[in-house]
């Protein structure tokens, strides 16, 4: 069974009906709170923390008069600036009496399906957590329309949860896990205290919402466990009203785990091994050497390259004989690596003219 202390990275899904209140449409002040503490405790076992958070067109509703009830696309866009700026200070300014730095970080659903945007969104997540930050995640509802839109963040935390390579995702829902019907209507209902995979005798089972800012039932739950269990990361339903949800969790609160065969690097590295190849490089002796070390390829041991491929796309990397080392995915493109192979990385803003990563392709994103 995961257990959220053993977390190394963890995304946690706050919804919209957690954070303001139904009635009045203020932000609940004492949850947050708490939730802030339990982040803070967290981190202070060294583990990365990202919160996918709803609630911006909630908050911005309310400042508007917007009232209750659908709005069109253009006040819903609208609330969601006014309330975007007054989430992200409603974050920071819990967070910072336990001295954590917040980002905002917006996303929409064309920012996990486009390869060049993928990239970048995990390139800035594995930055912002590697200098201490916390990051506050939404979808940008300010420009995304209905076709580029994920709908509801529990999706969007699983992917937040693939780009980051976290290994565990909590969504704080309205249920304390996922039952074997609707507890609320079936009082024989009965909770899954684990689910190794999903059947589709399990997908029947699913509901649809029942709060009143919630968009995601219980479907969309189950879409989020696949993605995130495909790729290696365990994930959790939980209630998330009590105080303190977190500490609630990892002191027994009820919840459905659901497991993974295998963690997020090891189903990351069997991804790239799939994809087909866009191009070659072919490495010199030490740098042969490097990688088998477990190091990631700078440009000063690349040789040769061949073929057109973009940044993100994968290659095949050869040793100086000519044999297959491995696949990886590269961060630059095939122009790009062409300029820049037997450089150092201090040299590679010269050669490009703007500033460059420092690896090609980093050992996370490479199998040999």
């Amino acid at each position: 069974m995961a257990t959220l202390s053993a977390a190394r990275c963890l995304v946690v899904k706050i919804g919209s009906a957690l954070l303001v209140d139904q009635a009045s449409g203020a932000l609940r002040q004492d949850w947050l709170t708490g939730l802030a503490q339990d982040v803070a405790e967290i981190r202070a076992r060294g583990a990365d923390v990202i919160l996918v958070s709803s609630g911006s067109i909630a908050l911005g509703r309310r400042v508007l008069g917007l009232g209750t009830g659908a709005l069109p696309l253009e006040q819903v866009q609208a609330a969601a600036a006014v309330g975007q700026i007054r989430l992200a200070r409603a974050y920071e300014e819990v967070l910072a009496p336990h001295k954590i730095t917040t980002a905002q970080v917006l996303v929409t659903l064309e920012d996990s399906t486009d390869r060049r945007r993928y990239l970048n969104t995990r390139a800035t997540l594995g930055t912002l957590l590697s200098l201490g930050v916390t990051p506050i995640v939404n979808e940008n509802d300010t420009i995304a329309t209905d076709e580029i839109r994920y709908g509801d963040n529990d999706r969007l935390a699983a992917q937040v949860a693939v780009m980051a390579g976290a290994d565990q995702l909590v969504l704080l829902s309205d249920v304390d896990g996922l039952y074997t019907a609707n507890p609320a209507t079936d009082p024989t209902a009965t909770r899954f205290d684990r689910v190794d995979e999903i059947t589709p005798e399990i997908e029947a089972m699913a509901g649809d919402a029942v709060s009143g800012l919630s968009k995601g039932g219980m479907k969309t739950k189950l879409m989020a466990a696949r993605t995130a269990m495909d790729a290696g990361c365990a994930m959790a339903i939980t209630e998330g009203a009590r105080p303190r949800p977190l500490k609630a969790l990892m002191d027994g609160a009820p919840a459905t785990w659901f497991v993974p065969r295998t963690d997020p690097l090891a189903a990351r590295k069997h991804w790239i091994a799939a994809m087909k190849p866009r191009g070659e490089i072919t490495v010199d002796a030490g740098a042969c050497a490097a990688l088998k070390r477990g190091k990631s390829l700078l440009p000063a041991g690349i040789t040769e390259v061949s073929g057109a491929f973009g940044r993100g796309d994968p290659v095949i990397i050869l040793a100086p004989d000519g044999t297959a080392l491995g696949r990886g995915l590269t961060r630059y493109t095939a122009v790009e690596a062409r300029a820049i192979r037997g450089h150092r990385s201090a040299e590679i803003e010269a050669v490009l003219g703007y500033p460059g990563r420092a690896v090609l392709i980093h050992r996370d994103d490479m199998v040999l």
